[in-house]
């Protein structure tokens, strides 16, 4: 039986997710604004969960229902059978997001919903699930668009970005669904070396990894909050999960290679790809931008250099990019390289011509991916 199902994604993000999604056999896709509509049997929702690199949860809608204002959004959520769902002996959370004019605060919206559920199960069981923030059972999605609100599922649980292998935070770092959809945009397929010079924690190194290397990154989470559903059919999440390890490649078709200056920082990216098991894949190295070698004749950089909204004075950050775009010039031909800039005066420093400009978010933050083709 086919299913509508809601995957959120970052913004900016939503074609490139759609073309991950169709990849994993999803019919109907459609994007919109921060996610993607999609169709598909338990299967398919169950793969995109564990296979998916660039979306953040996958939510499966339950009702939209009419929501002009406190009142009327509780006597709707309370009309809902809610027991094909939530078992009293089990947790769960509210998360709400968007407003209208009465229901404007997300927290007393989350509030209200809860409050609509539980008195159903106090009604009708004489017993009632406790709220927990940390490790639901189930999690509930609240919506509020104008005068509706759509509630739904949350499949996922924690955040797909977190993969679960990264305990060593450097600043300013990439979420890995970002660092992924940059693989995609930059066409890398494993079938090529990688390289990313200031690799920081070694987010872009350990994506390149799990692509290359065809790995699910599901694998590396302990639990979906889809596994505590009442519906949920473990014989074929199992299939699921070992086809997923079947695929898996034994060795890189291509090198993948990272460097930074920090020696910390190195450690940092040290600990994050022993975690993920893929120290015998990636190889590190602490070098200062100006000493480094291109290690092949051709390949991919990617590279993710500090932008002066977080981390770095802007004045050394100028001589970094004029340096960065010296280095690419005088020693990477034969090369493709992407730099990823919030600060348009610091791109112009490389001093490159661009053969391409992708505008992209990190976060809240409008960038632009930067394509030199160095030759």
């Amino acid at each position: 039986m086919s299913t509508t199902y809601f995957a959120t994604v970052a913004r900016g993000l939503e074609e490139i997710a759609a073309k991950e999604l169709k990849s994993l056999g999803a019919t109907e896709v459609k994007p919109d604004f921060a996610g993607v509509h999609f169709h598909g049997n338990k299967e398919l929702f169950y793969r995109v969960n564990l296979w998916s690199r660039i979306i953040f949860r996958v939510l499966v809608p339950i009702q939209k229902i009419k929501s002009c204002n406190a009142t009327q959004l509780y006597k709707n959520v309370h009309k809902i059978d809610w027991s094909k769902y939530l078992q009293t002996n089990q947790t769960f959370l509210v998360n709400c997001t968007g407003s209208n004019l009465n229901l404007n605060h997300t927290h007393f919206t989350a509030l209200k919903i809860k409050n609509a559920i539980v008195d159903q199960q106090t009604e009708w069981f004489n017993a009632r699930s406790n709220i927990d923030v940390k490790n639901p059972d189930i999690i509930i999605n609240a919506h509020i668009n104008n005068n509706y609100c759509i509630l739904s599922l949350d499949s996922s649980g924690r955040s797909l970005h977190r993969r679960g292998y990264r305990s060593a935070m450097g600043l300013a770092p990439l979420k890995e669904t970002l660092a992924a959809a940059l693989l995609d945009i930059a066409n890398w397929d494993g079938n090529s070396p990688f390289l990313d010079p200031m690799c920081g924690s070694g987010v872009l190194l350990l994506e390149a990894a799990l692509k290359g290397l065809n790995i699910a990154p599901g694998l590396y989470r302990n639990k979906f909050s889809f596994q505590n559903w009442l519906d949920f059919d473990s014989t074929i999440y199992s299939k699921i999960v070992d086809e997923a390890k079947n695929k898996q490649l034994v060795r890189l078709k291509a090198p993948i290679f990272g460097s930074d200056q920090d020696r910390n920082v190195i450690e940092q990216a040290s600990i994050n790809i022993t975690a993920c098991g893929l120290d015998k894949d990636i190889k590190l190295n602490q070098v200062q931008l100006e000493k480094i070698e291109a290690p092949t004749d051709k390949g991919t950089i990617i590279c993710n250099p500090p932008y002066g909204k977080r981390i770095g004075n802007y004045k050394q950050l100028v001589t970094l990019y004029k340096l960065l775009g010296d280095v690419l010039k005088q020693r990477f031909k034969g090369w493709d390289a992407y730099i990823l800039t919030a600060n348009k005066e610091l791109g112009k420093q490389i001093g490159l011509r661009t053969s391409r400009r992708i505008s992209i978010y990190n976060g809240s933050l409008p960038c632009t991916l930067l394509k030199y083709e160095l030759y």
